[in-house]
């Protein structure tokens, strides 16, 4: 006899293969929402389904953005610096710097990084339309590419691969954050001040 109801059991389980959240956290969180009104709940509901129905990615730095609009806020915000990309991992690097107020530039999401051992390699990651929208923009003006992968094994690698895939293009600059960030953190976990000083400090690479 199962001692949680179904629903109760799904649920818990759902919850416990998201990043960062154990069996204990997933029932915390199932049992509070038990307990929540309906209307909660419902909404919370509708909030989840909408994230895959409602959001797209955009066409030109793979950021999330809303269904049916083809470019994000940031790459469709003319006031941003289009001359200057910063490259991350993921879209959650991508927030962390823009919490920080600091960047005024636009991003690339590579989607991941390059590991072998997991059996990711370029193809697998967003680098080809990378260095399509850096020939395109080297048309109208320089541009500086700053590599801002995490500080860790993959994170080198990856960014050596686009600095052998980039380097030789006429009109493009590439630098690398400062060493300000803790050798294999995730820019995701850096508070805003480590982040500006590590970008504000970022050299040739």
């Amino acid at each position: 006899m199962k001692s949680l109801p179904g629903p109760v059991e799904r649920l818990i389980d759902h919850f416990a293969k998201l990043p960062g959240i154990g069996p204990k956290s997933a029932a915390r969180i199932v049992f509070q929402l038990v307990h929540a009104p309906a209307e909660y709940v419902s909404d919370f509901a509708d909030s989840l389904v909408s994230i895959k129905r409602d959001i797209a990615f955009c066409r030109e730095c793979h950021n999330i953005t809303d269904q049916g609009t083809d470019t994000c806020a940031v790459c469709s915000n003319p006031s941003r610096d289009h001359s200057e990309i910063l490259v991350v991992e993921d879209i959650l690097d991508l927030f962390a710097f823009e919490r920080t107020g600091s960047y005024k530039g636009i991003y690339h999401v590579l989607g991941g990084l390059i590991s072998p051992v997991e059996g990711i390699g370029p193809e697998q990651l967003n680098i080809g339309t990378l260095v399509a929208r850096v020939k395109r923009l080297v048309s109208d003006s320089t541009v500086e590419l700053v590599i801002a992968t995490n500080p860790n094994l993959e994170g080198e690698a990856t960014g050596m691969y686009l600095k052998e895939e980039l380097e030789g293009i006429a009109g493009v600059s590439i630098t690398r954050l400062a060493r300000g960030l803790p050798s294999g953190a995730d820019l995701d976990y850096a508070d805003s001040t480590t982040l500006e000083r590590a970008l504000s400090g970022r050299s040739g690479f």
